[in-house]
């Protein structure tokens, strides 16, 4: 265990978000999990799309890659192909992971590459003023649907427990203690692990409220086989009573990047000639 102070930024860095905003205790989740873990920053890389949750690498002293929208994951990937002793987590708003990054979302979830995805799931998009997202429930009141969403919301959990996740689970920004534990088994876990996290959106979701997430949820107890393919589903198809807890978990199958060729081909393990690199660049150099 390290001091999660040093994943703090310096005193007085600029922070864009509202006051009592859920991506506050996700912040503190994730800086306490890795400190608990003994990650120092330099062995952390954190990637993210677009968002008010994409900007939570702004925050924390780590290495990170603020991407493009929808497209926190492929540079995760990317990155523990070439450096697989890094810690990698990517992190994104409901938004960015499962509207515009919703195909990426779920070949990652085939390829089971040794990742966490930090999903911040307010139901709401924040940083463009608060239209309906992917999960937005039906009938939610929005600026751009006055009259109501008019669809079902998307299930994040169902969908990647019934894909193969090899780990799947939903925490509460409100309960940070539990938060924390399942954070840290995501990121050792090997492979593909997703952790959904609810949060409120204070300003633009007046329904999806602290309230409303305590009133919503439950922990699932000792009982619950995480092992169960069939019962993990089955809960997270349950749309009335949501769990908070570890819901599915395998172990064994193989990582993405375990299945790319390892040897003298790799990038990583050659050695660079820089004079070689420099005549290569310059002969396509007009002068």
């Amino acid at each position: 265990m390290i001091d999660k102070k040093l994943y703090d930024m310096p005193h007085g860095t600029d922070n864009a978000w509202c006051p009592a905003c859920g991506n506050f205790p996700i912040l503190t989740i994730v800086k306490t999990a890795l400190a608990e873990l003994g990650k120092v920053p330099e062995e952390v890389v954190i990637t993210s799309g677009i968002g008010q949750a994409a900007k939570t690498p702004h925050y924390l002293r780590v290495n990170y890659f603020n991407g493009l929208h929808g497209r926190a994951l492929a540079p995760a990937i990317a990155t523990k192909i070439a450096s697989p002793k890094l810690t990698v987590i990517a992190e994104s708003g409901d938004g960015d992971t499962y509207g515009e990054g919703g195909n990426h979302f779920l070949h990652t979830i085939r390829r089971n590459p040794d990742i966490t995805n930090i999903v911040h799931n307010n139901m709401i998009y924040g940083l463009t003023k608060g239209q309906a997202s992917p999960t937005s429930e039906q009938g939610l009141v929005t600026p751009l649907q006055p009259g109501g969403v008019i669809v079902e919301p998307f299930n994040p959990i169902a969908v990647a427990i019934s894909l193969g996740a090899t780990f799947v689970a939903r925490a509460y920004a409100g309960n940070i203690p539990q938060a924390v534990a399942i954070v840290k088994q995501a990121i050792e876990h090997k492979g593909y692990a997703l952790v959904d996290i609810f949060q409120p959106c204070v300003v633009f979701n007046k329904q999806n409220t602290y309230q409303w997430f305590m009133e919503h949820t439950y922990l699932l107890d000792e009982a619950h086989d995480a092992t169960d393919q069939a019962a993990a589903w089955k809960i997270g198809m349950d749309q009335e009573r949501l769990a908070l807890g570890i819901i599915y978990r395998e172990t064994g199958r193989p990582t993405y990047e375990s299945l790319v060729r390892e040897g003298d081909d790799m990038l990583l393990h050659r050695n660079r000639d820089d004079g070689k690199v420099r005549a290569l660049v310059d002969s396509y150099v007009k002068k």
